[in-house]
């Protein structure tokens, strides 16, 4: 494990968000306030005191890993070498969950080696009345290939870190997907460091829990590396949802898109509550990143009142020697026009809304590797619809 914090200080002005301050220790963080640019949208109050240390009482993750032959699955110690090689935690809830776990899930992949099934990690929640914290690693060597589904459920209050390693001429692909009981709060720091030529596909499902935050950065090492990073999201009333990322080009001709949809529906009977969603997007393109080519798109479609959606997409480029850049993120209701094309056409006004919505979200589902979760989704897409009709 990387002990080091990084040279920024937390008390020193950043430059850019890919210079963030970063430690292991929680005590080298303040408490965030709600007029901190990072906590901004989401409500303090709502986090069970995984913000400022006032959480129910804590216990280590409780993870469960099936995996083919081959793959290295092992429980270790928080000062493991092989844990932190992909930074360390850059926000107080993220370092709290670093010093409070014990112990770490670790699973690793042989150099040249593929993995011809997908690796399935579940995270379940030990129960409203109790806070867990833990990491998991994913070190995927030079040459080999893997997909891992990584799943939570559950209820709890819960905080970690999950890193990504990905070595040269490596390929992962992993899917988040965060399949909590309504009443879970869930805050999830992902890290991703990848090597010469390595290839990560990174997808990030989020239906349930009452409030979840993940923020995945993402940062390379060697030219040639490509990073998808995907995101499916339905928030209902009373849900929290936010996705906030970081896509660090340091290094010459590398590759990265950003595509997340969302969609919204809230309760307008219940004017204390709504239905929330927070995309935030950042790019950053160093002086250096010479050739880099990257595009970022977050579309949200508002399905009825008591909803509303915040999407915030950035672009910071230090070079003008590149590929190609560009961002783009709406927030809006139907299209029009596809109702009245579907509806001159005889098709039922309820049906045709499913239609357009299963259409707004086959873009994201369709670039899922695994036919079963791909299928599952399809079906948690028509459940949160017939929430609506019902």
């Amino acid at each position: 494990m990387v002990n080091e914090t990084s040279t920024v200080t937390n008390a020193s002005g950043v430059q850019t968000k890919g210079d963030a301050f970063a430690s292991f220790n929680v005590d080298d963080f303040e408490v965030p306030h709600g007029r901190a640019e990072d906590w901004r949208f989401i409500s303090l109050r709502s986090l069970r005191g995984l913000h400022n240390g006032s959480f129910a009482p804590a216990a280590d993750q409780l993870v469960r890993v099936d995996a083919p032959e081959g793959v290295e699955v092992a429980t270790v110690a928080k000062d493991d070498e092989r844990l932190g090689r992909a930074g360390a935690p850059t926000d107080r809830v993220a370092a709290q969950a670093w010093t409070s776990m014990e112990t770490a899930q670790f699973v690793g992949i042989k150099a040249n080696h593929v993995v011809d099934k997908p690796i399935s990690v579940t995270i379940t929640g030990r129960g409203s009345d109790v806070t867990t914290f833990g990491a998991t690693t994913i070190n995927v060597e030079s040459g080999a290939e893997a997909t891992v589904l990584l799943r939570y459920e559950g209820s709890g209050t819960h905080a970690d870190n999950v890193e990504f390693v990905v070595g040269d001429n490596a390929r992962l692909t992993v899917v988040v997907d965060a399949e909590w009981n309504t009443d879970a709060v869930h805050l999830s720091a992902h890290r991703a460091l990848l090597g010469r030529d390595a290839t990560l596909r990174h997808t990030v499902v989020t239906f349930g829990g009452e409030v979840v935050r993940i923020t995945p950065r993402v940062n390379y090492t060697a030219p040639g590396g490509d990073a998808e990073m995907i995101g499916l999201y339905f928030a209902d009333d009373g849900q929290y949802i936010e996705n906030r990322l970081l896509v660090d080009h340091s290094v010459p001709n590398c590759r990265s898109l950003v595509l997340y949809k969302g969609a919204l529906q809230g309760d307008t009977s219940n004017p204390r509550t709504e239905a929330r969603t927070c995309w935030v997007g950042d790019v950053l393109i160093r002086s250096n990143a010479k050739n880099t080519d990257t595009y970022e798109t977050n579309r949200n479609l508002v399905l009825s009142e008591g909803a509303r959606a915040d999407a915030i997409p950035n672009l910071e480029i230090e070079t003008g020697e590149i590929a190609g850049a560009g961002h783009a993120a709406t927030v809006g209701r139907f299209d029009d026009e596809h109702m009245f094309y579907l509806r001159s056409r005889g098709i039922p006004e309820d049906v045709a809304r499913r239609m357009i919505i299963r259409g707004f979200f086959s873009e994201v589902i369709s670039r899922i590797p695994i036919e079963s979760v791909r299928e599952e989704l399809e079906n948690r897409v028509s459940a949160e619809l017939a929430k609506q009709n019902a």
